[in-house]
Order: C-alpha cells, then sequence, then structure tokens
C-alpha cells in the first residue's frame, strides 16, 4: 500500500507501545506484517519502533526523546584470546620491527620455532620486561590467531611520525642514449640476479658540505637487499659501494638498474658492467615507480633504522655500516615480504592480488634457478641466527649511533663557544689600545 509520510509516522507511533512490550516472537510477527505493509526496510523499521515514546525520568518530570539515537548495547564479545597471548604478540611485533600485520601473521610460527631453540639465552631477559611465563595455550593462540585480529589489537599502536626526505638525485646527461631505459612493467620476478639500487643522503635537512649515503640494492626476485655506507657521493664511492655489495649476494648478479642521477650515469660505471657483461638499465625520466622496490626498501631499511640525522664524520659512517652488517641477517633471513602478483581495474576501482608473505631466505630457498650449494650456505647461516638477539643488537647499534652524533655536536657547539671567546676577547684588547694609545 502507498502511504504518506504522515500515515507512516502515526502507524509506527501507534505500533511502538505494543513493539515494545512484546515478546521476541511476537516482536517477529509485528515486524513481518509491519514491513509489508509500509514496504520499509526490516532493520530500520525495527529501529524506529524501538525508539518511539521511549521517555527518560528525571528528578521533577520526563522527558520524551524525539531524537533518532541509538541505544548501544552494553554486551561485550568474549575474546577467544588471552592477554598472556596479546602480550607475546605485542614483544613479536617489535621483535620484528612494527611490520604489518600480514607479514607477522606469516612469521610468526618461525619465531615460536626460534624461540625454543633460543630459549635459555634469553629467560632472564624475558623475565626482566615482564613478559608472561610460556604455555602451551600462548603458542596455540599465536599459531591460531587470525590477520584481522592481529591489526584489530595493534591497530591502535600503529601510529607513527612520517617524514619525507630531501632528493639528492643530480640527472647525468652523459651515455643516457647507450643505457637502456627500463620500466616497472618489464621486470621478470622469476630470475633472480636483477638489482636496483639507489642511494639515499644522510644530511639531516641541510644538504651543504659533505655527508654520508648509503648505497641501497634489492634484488627483484628474492627481495634480497645489500645496504654499504660512504662518506662521499662520488663515481669511485658508488663503484666500490658496487662491487661490495655485489659479493654479499648468495646468487650471481646478471643486471643493475638505477635512477638517471650522475653518480650512476657515468663512463666509469658503464665500462664496468660491459667489463662484467652485466645488463645495465635506467628509469624513465621522472618516473621513481620504475624503481619501485629500491624505493620502498629506503623506506624500511635505511630511514626506519638510520634516521633523518645529519651523519657527516667517519666514526658515524663506520657504526652505520656495521648496523648494515647485521641489519642484513635480520631483513634477509627473518623480515617476511609481500610481492604484488596481480592488478586489474574495474572501472574507477583497482584490485591488487598479492602472494603469501615469505622472506628473502625462503624465496632463495624455493627459486630453481639458484645452485643447491648457495641454497645450503644459506641454510646453516639461518639455522645459527637467533632474531631476538639480532633485535637487541640492531637496537644496541642504533643507540650507538646516536650517542656518537650527540657527542659531535656537542663538540662542535663547544668549539664554536671557544671560538666566540677568542673572537671576543681579541676585540675587547683592540678596542683598549685604540683607547689608550698603545701600540703593541
Amino acid at each position: 500500500m502507498n502511504f504518506m509520510l504522515h500515515e507512516r509516522q502515526n502507524y509506527i507511533h501507534i505500533m511502538a507501545s505494543q513493539y515494545q512490550k512484546a515478546s521476541k516472537k511476537e516482536k517477529t510477527m509485528i515486524l513481518n506484517h509491519a514491513t509489508k505493509v509500509l514496504a520499509m526496510n526490516r532493520s530500520y523499521l525495527a529501529h524506529c519502533l524501538s525508539i518511539n515514546r521511549q521517555v527518560i525520568r528525571i528528578p521533577g518530570g520526563k522527558v520524551t526523546i524525539q531524537a533518532d539515537i541509538r541505544k548501544k548495547s552494553t554486551r561485550k564479545r568474549i575474546s577467544l584470546y588471552s592477554q598472556a597471548s596479546f602480550t607475546w604478540l605485542r614483544y613479536c611485533w617489535k621483535v620484528m620491527h612494527y611490520c604489518c600485520d600480514k607479514r607477522l601473521h606469516g612469521i610468526l610460527s618461525k619465531l615460536i620455532e626460534k624461540r625454543f631453540q633460543f630459549e635459555e639465552n634469553h629467560e632472564q631477559e624475558w623475565n626482566e620486561k615482564g613478559l608472561p611465563p610460556w604455555t602451551k595455550e600462548i603458542e596455540k593462540q599465536l599459531q591460531t590467531m587470525s590477520v584481522s585480529t592481529i591489526y584489530r589489537y595493534l591497530r591502535k599502536e600503529r601510529k607513527r611520525y612520517h617524514i619525507k626526505g630531501i632528493s639528492h638525485t643530480r640527472p647525468g646527461s652523459l651515455l643516457k642514449q647507450e643505457i637502456e631505459v627500463k620500466t616497472f612493467a618489464m621486470w621478470d620476478k622469476t630470475l633472480p640476479g636483477y638489482l636496483q639500487m639507489d642511494l639515499v643522503g644522510h644530511e639531516g635537512g641541510d644538504s651543504r658540505g659533505c655527508f654520508a649515503f648509503s648505497l641501497n640494492m634489492c634484488d627483484v626476485s628474492t627481495q634480497w637487499t645489500e645496504t654499504v655506507s660512504f662518506l662521499y657521493k662520488s663515481q669511485l664511492f658508488v663503484h666500490e659501494g658496487i662491487v661490495q655489495g655485489r659479493k654479499c649476494f648468495p646468487f650471481s648478479v646478471f643486471g643493475l638498474h638505477s635512477d638517471n642521477g650522475s653518480e650512476f650515469i657515468n663512463d666509469h660505471l658503464y665500462r664496468y658492467c660491459k667489463q662484467e657483461k652485466l645488463t645495465f638499465t635506467r628509469n624513465r625520466r621522472s618516473f621513481k615507480n620504475d624503481s619501485c622496490y629500491i624505493e620502498q626498501k629506503n623506506w624500511s631499511i635505511v630511514r626506519s633504522y638510520v634516521g633523518y640525522a645529519r651523519y657527516d664524520t667517519l666514526p658515524e659512517v663506520q657504526c652505520i655500516n656495521v648496523l648494515y652488517q647485521v641489519l642484513r641477517l635480520y631483513t634477509n633471513y627473518f623480515q617476511p615480504v609481500m610481492q604484488l602478483q596481480e592488478k586489474i581495474r574495474i572501472g574507477a576501482k583497482v584490485m591488487k592480488r598479492w602472494d603469501s608473505p615469505r622472506t628473502p631466505y625462503e624465496r632463495v630457498i624455493e627459486n630453481p634457478r639458484i645452485p643447491l650449494e648457495n641454497k645450503q650456505r644459506c641454510q646453516k647461516i639461518y639455522e645459527s641466527l637467533d632474531p631476538f638477539q639480532l633485535n637487541e643488537e640492531v637496537c644496541r647499534l642504533k643507540n650507538k649511533l646516536n650517542e656518537i652524533r650527540k657527542k659531535k655536536e656537542l663538540d662542535q657547539i663547544h668549539a664554536q663557544d671557544t671560538l666566540s671567546k677568542k673572537v671576543s676577547t681579541r676585540l675587547s684588547v683592540d678596542e683598549s689600545t685604540k683607547t689608550f694609545g698603545v701600540d703593541f
């Protein structure tokens, strides 16, 4: 039936008193009849019938509610997981350097295995941190915890400051015609050995003078990453960093890919690639997404651990390189990575499908194109590694790097104060000689 608006309101007003006093079965019958008569949405009609004629009693009288206010349910969902399991989940999340929920879900089982392997080394430390005693119930809950549960629990603790760095890329005009351009869609993810590389500057917001740089190199297929730091941005230092980082990969390197910066697009690196029979390619101009893999690693490895401060002394660079030596074991063997498998556009909506989270070490073991000897060497290293100890060592080196930087800044302030005192005393002496006419 076609009712006018005021007629529907009158009908709801009349039926509300019966609906609010009725039992559950009677409410179902009233809703069935009312939805047929009024042709309204069932849940909305139930809401209108439940709030109509509601009365709030206050001292001195009563007030009828006319606003559309929903009642909040007082019932709470029973948690299937104990607080102890959430405490261990948060600790594992910190050990994995606050990775996303999907990656954490993929590595939890491996962390539990490593926990049993190195339990004796960390038992006292875990007690000092206030972690609850480990039980089979906690183990079972962590293994059965879904990605959504991990996301819901860690959602409030994920707020981090996001700071953008400064780009130090200067165009290299030489040899551009001889170096092939490679776009983001031309990468073969099944063949290991093709590296993307980029430089990250540690200028601290002040790009004047000389300061340290980090050379980041990432394999597209396995996401294996190696990083080297040096004090100056020159062809010689960049070339030595490439040679040093290339030796650390557990497979042969067949190609290098860079942006259009002059530190890469030069005759020195071009002749090296020709001599070593390496494929040398570059980005399109102003297309950072052609190096999307290494751009992501610039944040997750360099910026996340080294930060945005200025480093321009040799002790700082040496400390950063020691940190990178620990990080290569921590990230390549224990940090899961997800790779994009498919991207479909349906109108204005883009649907993406990712593979299961796996560490670069697992991708190396699974890849049939990598020799068995290299896989066995990586497996021996993995069996001897303790992720909890690596995480503590990373934190220690980060603190040491901050101490070196703070000591450098204090020394600079002390030197400036000493210089200003010398200048002020010299000026006072000059003024006195002019006043009394004394010639020294």
